[in-house]
């Protein structure tokens, strides 16, 4: 398992519910196509798992 997670949005939270865009907020990502980077533990991979479908997630 990587040592950290480079996290970034490849799809818009309109039209989702509200949770999902305070969560990638919460990441850090402010908006489309930004890319952060976080360690992997339980609590960023919870947050990645509740929006992995507005996300792309790759082990660095």
């Amino acid at each position: 398992m990587a040592d950290k997670l480079r996290i970034t949005q490849i799809r818009s939270t309109i039209g989702r519910p509200a949770k999902h865009g305070r969560i990638v907020r919460s990441l850090g990502i402010k908006k489309m196509h930004q890319t952060v980077e976080h360690k992997n533990d339980p609590v960023i991979l919870g947050q990645v798992k509740k929006v992995s479908h507005l996300l792309k997630v790759e082990e660095v």
